[in-house]
């Protein structure tokens, strides 16, 4: 007989999680390009995130046996009130849980928050390459906007990012 399939938890995020959340970020801030980030950055930081209050402010967390392997957040995408209805999301898994899902689950209920938020359009920034985080995206219904060619310079290299947007209502 088969293993059960062990389906996350999907949460919002607490102030407990905040050394989870740290950790994953940090991570990838040392060894990856999801962030520009180069060093890890003060637990204060992810605290502001997880306590945002305003509408379409939302900061989820994937729980498997009791531990954070994952998150999600939606903030805002500027500061100026005509881009009150628009949201930039980002999704960070744990180093070693990626393929399993655990972003699509996230991300679908991240999504279905938004549109209950009357979020009218999201953005995600996805440093390239990341075929992953495109096939992600696309399968929400994301679609490509536009490159910003070597706008990051991380690793000894310049990095490009890419900009796509979904329509919600």
């Amino acid at each position: 007989m088969p293993d059960p399939v062990i389906r996350p938890r999907i949460r919002a995020a607490t102030t407990a999680d905040l050394p989870a959340l740290a950790a994953i970020y940090d991570h990838e801030a040392l060894t990856g390009i999801s962030t520009f980030d180069v060093e890890p950055v003060p637990q204060d930081y992810w605290r502001a995130r997880v306590e945002a209050s305003a509408p379409g402010d939302r900061f989820l967390v994937a729980e498997s046996d009791g531990s954070v392997v994952g998150y999600a957040y939606a903030a805002s995408y500027r500061a100026r009130p005509a881009y009150l209805h628009t949201r930039e999301t980002s999704v960070y898994l744990a180093d070693g849980e990626r393929g399993q899902g655990l972003g699509r689950a996230l991300y679908a209920e991240l999504l279905a928050l938004l549109r209950a938020d009357d979020v009218h359009t999201v953005l995600a920034v996805i440093a390239l390459p990341n075929e992953a985080s495109e096939a992600l995206h696309r399968s929400f219904g994301f679609e490509p906007v536009g490159v910003l060619r070597d706008v990051g310079w991380k690793f000894e290299r310049w990095i490009d990012t890419a900009l796509w947007g979904l329509t919600l209502t």
